[in-house]
Formats: structure tokens, sequence, C-alpha cells
């Protein structure tokens, strides 16, 4: 069984599998920032864009980066966040990490001088400069495998903060968004089978973390700041994805092929499902050093 204090995620492969599947793939079916982690919605009649924007605001705003020198992204995909640091809050200096070639490739395709993405582990990261501030959004779901034993996982997560400790000033703050296990562990037969599906087939390597978790890890390293929990935010997205995904289908068939489109129509709509039913959760968390 993979020890927590030598675990460092899921691999470059397994992180590869699912985000270097066509960079054209996912922008058929993600809004225009390409986030693709949950958005955070008010009005029932806005779109996705703007939720995934107001999304962006909020761990911004949270982690007080708006002028900053220096801030890092966890996580960075393709480039939503950082863009957003850049060119809406003023920040000098950002860092993305990502394990996905594609995804880096897709930056740097459009990036200046004041953006530096790096194919790199956050686990290997060791910045020349501290930072002002630390965001990382859907990133945690993929540093602890499936099958870990909970004093594993705590202890994996556990190096993650005391990384971002690091990293951070005292009062430097750290914006957190990542799925969680939900309340509701009474499942049927198909929803196990919908879960187990995502796990093999969708994001190998990866496992969710209980809430107490969370907290348990950064302790001593972090006070927390403010928590939500927004599972209907999140089975509201996948279902926007999911829409979005069947509008384009043939688009999407030519790019990555049947069997693919049907998988990650599969794998939306039992997401979906899971967050509705209170089985998966989702937590923004804001963490202030200590």
């Amino acid at each position: 069984m993979t020890s927590g204090l030598n675990y460092q995620g899921a691999s470059a492969a397994a992180i590869q599998h699912h985000y270097d599947v066509s960079n054209e793939f996912y922008a058929l079916w993600l809004d225009e920032t390409r986030s693709y982690s949950c958005a955070l919605w008010e009005d029932t009649e806005e779109g996705l864009l703007t939720a995934q924007k107001r999304k962006l605001d909020y761990h911004i705003i949270g982690v007080r980066a708006g002028g900053a020198r220096r801030v890092l992204d966890v996580g960075c995909g393709w480039g939503g966040m950082l863009k957003r640091l850049v060119q809406q809050h003023d920040v000098d200096h950002v860092v993305g990490l990502t394990l996905s070639d594609a995804q880096a490739e897709h930056v740097r395709g459009w990036a200046d001088e004041r953006y530096e993405v790096r194919v790199q582990n956050w686990a290997e990261h060791e910045p020349s400069d501290p930072y002002d501030a630390i965001i990382s959004v859907g990133a945690f779901e993929h540093f602890a495998d499936f099958g870990m034993k909970r004093a594993d996982r705590v202890a994996a997560y556990r190096q993650f903060f005391d990384s971002c400790h690091d990293w951070l000033p005292r009062g430097g703050r750290l914006a957190l968004q990542t799925n969680i296990k939900g309340s509701n562990v009474h499942m049927d037969r198909r929803t196990v089978r919908d879960l187990l599906f995502i796990v093999d087939k969708i994001f190998p390597e990866s496992e969710l973390p209980w809430p107490s978790e969370i907290l348990e890890a950064s302790e001593r390293y972090f006070n927390i700041v403010s928590a939500r929990n927004d599972p209907d935010h999140y089975a509201r997205t996948c279902q926007c994805w999911h829409d979005g995904l069947v509008a384009r289908r043939d688009e999407a068939v030519e790019l990555v092929g049947e069997a693919t489109v049907a998988d990650y129509e599969r794998y939306l709509t039992a997401a979906a499902d899971a967050f509705r039913k209170r089985h998966l959760g989702l937590v923004r968390i804001v963490f202030e050093s200590v």
C-alpha cells in the first residue's frame, strides 16, 4: 500500500490520460475561460461563463491577490485563473503548475513574460521567491490514491499544506477548491457502478477527501478564513458541460471517437446526479498561514 509520507499525487501519466485527450475536445463544451471546475452560481438565468468568472474572482479576492507581486496556481489547467489574475487583478507575475503537456502548450501559446507555466508536480516545486498568495482549484482530488488508508491520505495532504506554508509569508492566504465525499453514503447499485467507472476510467489514481481530512492536514499550518460547500453548484456545472457536449457531439466524435464521447457523457451525467444526491460535495476554503 502506498504511504502518504512518500506519495506525491497522481502520476503524470494518470493526469495526461484525462487532460491530454484533446485541447479542442474540451474547448467544445467548456466556457471561454476553459475552467474545468465547479462554477459559482447566483442567478438562475445566468450563463456558464458568468458563473465561472465569478468563481475565479471569488478565489482571487479571497486570497487578497489584487495587485500582488507573485501568485501560484497549483493545477492551472488551461490558464483561465492565470489570465484572470493578470488581466483583471493586476498581478505582476503568475506561476502555474500542471502535469498536462497539452495544457501547458495551450497556455504558452498566448502567454507573455508575466506568465510562467511549468509541467511539474507541486511536490517538486522549489520557488526562487515566496508567493503572496496561492490558489488551487480542482487539483486536490489528485493528491491521494484510491484505496489509501485515512492516515496515509492525511499525511499526503499534510505535505501539500506544509509546502504551501513554506511558500507563503505569515498571514499569506491559500484558496482551495476540491470535490469531497458527501454525507449521503447510502447509494444504489447504479450509483456505485457509475462512481467506480469514474475512478477507473476517467480519473485514475485519484481519490476524494473527507472534509475532516482536509482540516486535520492543515492544522498548525493554516487557520480557516471561510468555507462553503456547494454541491448543487457542481451539479449545475456538470449538467451545463453535458448539454454542451451533446450539442456538439458530432464534432466531439470526430476529434476523439465515439467511445470517448460516450464515456464523458456517462461521467458527466453520473457526476451531476451524485452531487444532487449529496454523495459528493464541493468545498471552497480560504486558509491563512500562521
